[in-house]
């Protein structure tokens, strides 16, 4: 059954302010902790070990799945941007430039900050 207007806008905000905290995790310097990050990765149904294991294509048709909108696609994209810095992670920097890719083409917006965020990726 799908999700009224006002439970959809909750569940949103929900998942927002949960990518918000993997985000502040990632570049606060000390911040890091696979347990904590697991927490709120299980949130959204992930975990660390499902993020390395999962290809770029399952991720993205997750994600969008799951009812996250571009927007917050954007913020795990920048998770995981920010994630691929730490050496144990660095597989996830081109699941990161797919989801990059995927809010271009599936939101049919034009965006030259996501295109900046792949380029610096690629480098």
């Amino acid at each position: 059954m799908p999700l009224s207007l006002g439970l959809r806008d909750e569940e949103n905000e929900r998942i927002n302010n949960q990518l918000k905290k993997l985000i502040s995790l990632v570049f606060v310097p000390d911040g890091w902790s696979d347990t904590t990050a697991d927490e709120e990765l299980s949130g959204i149904g992930l975990s660390l070990e499902k993020l390395k294991g999962i290809t770029p294509d399952e991720l993205n048709n997750y994600l969008k799945d799951t009812g996250l909108d571009w927007a917050n696609i954007e913020l795990f994209a920048d998770f995981m941007a920010g994630l691929s810095q730490k050496q144990e992670f660095e597989n996830l920097k081109p699941k990161a430039v797919s989801l990059y890719s995927f809010i271009q083409t599936g939101s049919k917006m034009f965006s030259f900050d996501i295109t900046n965020k792949i380029a610096r990726l690629k480098q």
